[in-house]
């Protein structure tokens, strides 16, 4: 009675404010409650960005301690049991678990729960060899439940998706850019514990996590493989430095599909950097010349003004002397006795600028005519998706176009874009001449289930409906007559409306002219359009490098799966067959 009387008073006495500090450090403990992260799904909703269950495994510093511990190497102990668990370096572990006066370190981010049990079961086995008194080495071990994304299709997507960092916060692409709607709210738990296990006896004080809202698209899962998988067989085949393909719905301005190659995959973005594919979305991300296929919108301008019908004679020499050069098409030829149907559909640059020269009594004029539907078009400004990183592309002032570039803008050198904006002009003619600005989000769905749509996108008029039906059956001659050069992109019992692009391309690394950027943008049905495709490849080295060869099957692979897909029927009518040629003195 008198040893446990004297044991009492120092308990309670002596040594009381020590053994109540050590009672407060091992009673309460608090914990972050991550929000469960939204997911990303294509219009069907099926999932392209998910979670799962995952588990951060913390450590609490004071809690490995000897003063509670009993043992003078506690974190280098718990370090050794961790470290074949974790898969990670002992000393690393222990260093972490000695910071001084610290209570929180993340020793491993994102296991699964099957490690989180391991270490479970690792720990009650201690605590039950641990002295009374004491803590086991392994009691201020803790996990923070955590919820890993995970992108169960791998590359597909992938630069649409973009990825998540080791915080499980967006880092990149929509997954950066919709990171407050996606990433919910974090709660909070407070609870009693004694020697790293939960007090069942006491209650708890919690602030419920809000989970993030899910994401839907407008892309078409499929038609975005078929888009995937066109282009990145091309680029493997043409030995290119990247390609891209945009599948555009030209009712909506809903993007289908934005396909890059080669591509990555966003569970593992350590593989970017090793093969050097990046981790960006180059259709939007890129800016470079444009070629043939802008040369729809100066021949936009030139029937909306009123200054050329589809039968205006247009003749083309071999050489154009303007400025201080002389202008040539891709072939030499003797002098060409061209429509101007013609001049689209055997691609003149020559006709191009000959046809362009009308729209002003001078040349000035003409540059700024030109210029104010290109604008209209969308060149020159972004797309509308605020897409993280998106270039608005590179389009000077018309007083600002030097000698050169007023002939060369009109055919499609001198001015850049990006591919979403190409497949846009594309989809502006197809549409009866108004420009829907190109979404990528249908909608939001939040965790109560309610769906809240995307805003209405922006309309603009760009020209007026019967220019916009003359120019579809302009394109058609590109592909279906014989002297067009893009007929390898018809599409049998289908009416094809498109045109090919050849460009030089500016080298990033010198920033001269070195390569070339094939190109084929076109919709279909002709007559009643409702897709848009659009390919480009940039810097292809092996076999051809004209648009028509090199991205023109890519277009009749993907428009002829997502027709299918979609069940768009062919029109069953017959085109217009307009004159490609005029005869001298006609």
């Amino acid at each position: 009675m008198t040893a446990f009387t004297v044991r009492l008073l120092q308990v309670q006495a002596v040594d009381a404010d020590t053994y109540a500090a050590k009672g407060d450090v091992n009673r309460y403990v608090t914990y972050e409650i991550a929000a469960e992260r939204g997911s990303i799904t294509d219009r069907s909703g099926g999932e392209l960005a998910t979670t799962v269950d995952a588990y951060d495994i913390i450590g609490d510093p004071l809690l490995l301690t000897p003063a509670q511990t009993g043992v003078r190497d506690g974190p280098e102990q718990a370090a050794e049991l961790l470290a074949p668990i974790l898969d990670r370096d002992p000393e690393e572990l222990a260093e972490k678990l000695s910071a001084p006066k610290s209570r929180y370190a993340v020793l491993a981010r994102s296991r699964t729960p099957q490690v989180w049990k391991q270490i479970k079961d690792l720990k009650s086995a201690l605590a039950e060899k641990t002295a009374p008194g004491d803590v086991s080495v392994l009691a201020g071990i803790n996990q923070e439940p955590h919820s890993k994304r995970v992108y169960p299709n791998k590359e597909l997507a992938a630069g649409i998706l973009g990825f998540v960092n080791a915080r499980g916060e967006g880092a990149g692409g929509l997954e950066a850019l919709l990171e407050k709607d996606l990433a919910g709210e974090p709660g909070r738990i407070t609870y009693a514990q004694s020697g790293g296990r939960r007090v069942p006896t006491e209650s708890a004080r919690e602030q419920p996590a809000v989970p993030g809202s899910d994401v839907e698209l407008t892309i078409d899962r499929d038609i975005q493989w078929a888009a995937q998988e066109a282009i990145t067989e091309q680029v493997e085949k043409s030995a290119a430095d990247r390609g891209y393909v945009i599948v555009q719905d030209t009712r909506t301005g809903e993007i289908l599909a934005m396909a890059n190659a080669p591509g990555f995959d966003p569970n593992d973005i350590s593989s970017a950097s090793e093969t050097g594919t990046g981790l960006g979305n180059p259709a939007l991300q890129d800016a470079y010349e444009p070629g043939s296929t802008s040369k729809v919108m100066s021949m936009a301008a030139v029937l909306e003004e009123g200054v050329a019908t589809p039968d205006t004679h247009v003749t083309v020499p071999n050489r154009l002397h303007r400025a201080d050069r002389s202008f040539a098409d891709d072939v030499d030829h003797p002098t060409w006795y061209l429509t101007l149907n013609g001049v689209l559909a055997k691609s003149s640059n020559i006709g191009t600028i000959l046809s362009v020269e009308q729209l002003g009594k001078t040349q000035k004029e003409a540059n700024r005519v030109l210029h104010s539907y290109l604008r209209k078009f969308g060149l020159g400004r972004p797309t509308g998706l605020d897409y993280p990183g998106e270039t608005p592309g590179i389009l000077a002032k018309p007083e600002d176009w030097s000698a050169s570039q007023q002939y060369t803008i009109p055919f499609g050198q001198g001015l850049s874009l990006n591919a979403v904006q190409a497949a846009s002009i594309y989809s502006t003619i197809a549409n009866g001449g108004e420009r829907i600005e190109p979404q990528l989000v249908r909608g939001l769905r939040a965790p109560d289930g309610s769906f809240v749509p995307a805003p209405e996108p922006e309309r603009t008029r760009v020209v007026g409906e019967k220019t916009a039906k003359t120019l579809a059956k302009m394109l058609e001659a590109v592909v279906g007559n014989e002297q067009g050069t893009g007929t390898k992109a018809r599409i049998p019992g289908y009416r094809v409306a498109g045109k090919t692009g050849t460009s030089n391309r500016v080298d990033p690394e010198t920033g001269g002219y070195r390569g070339y950027t094939a190109s084929f943008a076109g919709f279909a049905p002709a007559d009643k359009p409702r897709l848009t495709v659009y390919c480009a490849v940039q810097n292809p080295t092996r076999g051809s490098y004209f648009g028509g060869q090199v991205c023109g099957p890519v277009h009749k692979k993907v428009m002829e799966f997502a027709l299918k897909t979609l069940e768009v029927p062919p029109t069953g009518t017959k085109p217009p067959g307009l004159p490609v040629e005029f005869e001298p003195g006609d």
